[in-house]
This record gives C-alpha cells, structure tokens and sequence, in this order.
C-alpha cells in the first residue's frame, strides 16, 4: 500500500510520515510505504484510480480530484486546526495579529493553502482587490522534492517576498533566520473567530477502498491514532524521523515544532466542525448534510467538508468492531480524545 503527502519537509503531515517511518501502520499488519507527490492533483489522482491508497492533506484539498467530495472519506485527523502561519518581513514591524500589515503586500501562498488566507482576510474586513494585497503562489515552489514552507523562507529572504501564508517549518526558519515576524497562528487563537477550524491535516480514502478493505481502513485509523500519542508521550520520537528524512537543519528543527503542537495531535469529530462554517469552500447553498458513519440519526452541518458519501454497514460493523465509534462521519475511533 502506499500513502502519499504533499509535503514533507514540515509538521504539517507529520503523524502520516512518521506512522510509515515508525513503524505504526506495520503493527496494525499494514506494509505502507510512504510518497512525495506534487502537486496535490496527481496525489488524489492518483487515489483515484486505485495506484494508492491513501493521501494525507488538508481536508479541503480533497475537492481537487473528488468535487462535492464525492467518493472520497476523511478517515482521521492527523492534527486538529488549520496549521498555517502567516510571516511577515521582519523590517516592516508588523505585529502578533496586526493583519493590516499585508495591505499593499505581496504574501506568498500555494493556491489551495491561500484560500485559507482570503477567507480570513475577508472576515477581517480586508479585500485584497481594494486593499492592494497580492497573493500568489512562489515561483518554482512547487517542483518535486521541494517544500513550500523552506522556499517560502527563503523567498522572504531574499526579498522575493514581503509575507508568506505557509508551514510552521517555513514560518520557523524565517523567525530563526531573522527575516520574518510571525503574525497569525490561527491554532494559537490568532484571527477571525472560526478560522482555527477552517480546515486541517486528514488522511482520506476512496469509497471503494473503503467498501473493498474496510479492516484496512480501520487499521490505518489506528496507526494514526497510536503515531500521535506516541509522538505526544515521547517527541523525541520526531527526530528520529526527521534525521531519516530531512537535511540536517530542519531535522534539527522538527522535535520544538512537533513539541509545540503536541496538544493538537488528536483526531477530530463532527462537533469542531459545526465551528467551521462558511469556511474556505463555502458556497452560497444550504448546508451539507454529514450522515453518522452507521446510518439513522443525519445532523445538518454547516461546514465546507460537504456531503460525504455513506459506508456500508458491513463496513462500519468491521470498523465499530475495530475499536472505532459511530461520532460523525468519519471512523474516529474511541481512543481519540478530541478537544472539541
């Protein structure tokens, strides 16, 4: 089997990564080896048409290869909270929540991580069109075996940039190096009411390797789950993984930025979502309705994770048996303590 991530010089996907290096999916009887696909759309292409089984991302990315997120299932949280950071220039001053601060400014930003960005900007009364804001992605960010957070870093640096709305590697790097102030942390409290829960790092997969594989899914829950209070008792843990990966200098970094968000390692369930309403992909339309993973009861959530398909109940009968409960749409098992 194989699990992809987006990114992987970063915290961002971190528990998915370390699940593989760790060893966690091989106790739960998983051979799951881990891959770099960039952009998100050849990753979620890829899930589509069988060549993986599982990608781990930001919940919103799904609509990228599943639109109205049909076929497709958010298996767990790896982390709880919309994980980006937006990092101004050093030089200008800006201060801890003073988004004014990019009004006339050019903010780096990858194009599905950037909708987390203008929404929140819009609730804060700022329209990028009349405020002068530019945002677009860093040139030659994006290319295979590069990571968005240490180009953004380094395009802050170089001037390239005057903020980026990116990873805490990136955002790390910039404060360390002198070059960036760090101006919002929406998992610190920072921003518009509601923006902590505009979207977060999942592990999604197909309907149909759900409905073909249910124990293997239920299984990749649990190594999820075990990965996060392992790295929560021992974060040590963390730089065994990035020494194995990573260059010498952000696998040094890795064990404060895991450290730092050890807390927000826990799965999530449908009630941090109801939080999320009218977040990034919100359109004007009803709410999505989110059905309980073992039928009867339906809740009508107003959230941008829209209309996820149903399980079957041979299915949910392999996961509730697995250890999971029936809270919402996803297989949260009861392990998972959530701090909604």
């Amino acid at each position: 089997m194989k699990l992809a991530v987006p990114d992987l010089i970063s915290n961002s996907y971190f528990p998915a990564i370390a699940a593989v290096e760790l060893g966690f999916f091989k106790r739960e009887g998983l051979d799951v080896t881990l891959e770099l696909i960039v952009p998100i759309e050849h990753a979620l292409a890829a899930m589509r048409d069988g060549s993986l089984e599982f990608v781990g991302c930001s919940a919103h990315l799904l609509v990228a290869g599943f639109p109205e997120w049909r076929d497709v299932k958010l298996l767990c949280a790896q982390a709880q909270g919309m994980y980006w950071f937006l990092v101004m220039r050093s030089d200008l001053g800006a201060r801890r929540g003073d988004l004014g601060a990019v009004k006339g400014r050019r903010i780096g930003a990858a194009h599905w991580v950037a909708m987390g960005l203008r929404r929140l900007l819009a609730e804060a009364g700022i329209d990028a069109e009349r405020d002068a804001v530019t945002i677009a992605p860093i040139p030659g960010a994006h290319g295979a075996g590069t990571n968005f957070g240490v180009s953004a870093a380094r395009a802050l640096e170089e001037g390239k940039v005057d903020g980026f709305w990116a990873n805490g590697m990136g955002a790390e790097l910039a404060v360390r190096r002198g070059v960036g102030t760090v101006v919002l942390d929406a998992r610190r409290g920072d921003g518009p009411a509601g923006c902590f829960d505009y979207t977060f790092a999942a592990v999604a997969a197909t309907d149909a390797f759900i409905e073909r594989s249910p124990a293997a899914a239920a299984a990749a829950v649990r190594a999820i789950v075990h990965t996060q209070a392992a790295l929560r008792d021992n974060v040590a843990l963390a730089f065994d993984v990035g020494r194995s990966l990573y260059p010498a200098s952000e696998a040094a970094l890795i064990v404060d930025l895991i450290r730092r968000g050890s807390a927000l390692l826990r799965c999530r369930d449908l009630a941090r979502l109801r939080r999320g309403h009218d977040a990034v992909l919100a359109r004007p339309r009803h709410p999505p309705e989110a059905s309980d993973l073992w039928g009867g009861r339906r809740r009508r959530v107003r959230a941008f994770v829209a209309r996820p398909a149903r399980i079957s109940q041979r299915s949910a009968g392999q996961l509730r048996s697995s250890g999971s409960t029936g809270r919402g749409w996803n297989s949260i098992p009861s392990s998972c303590n959530s701090l909604a």
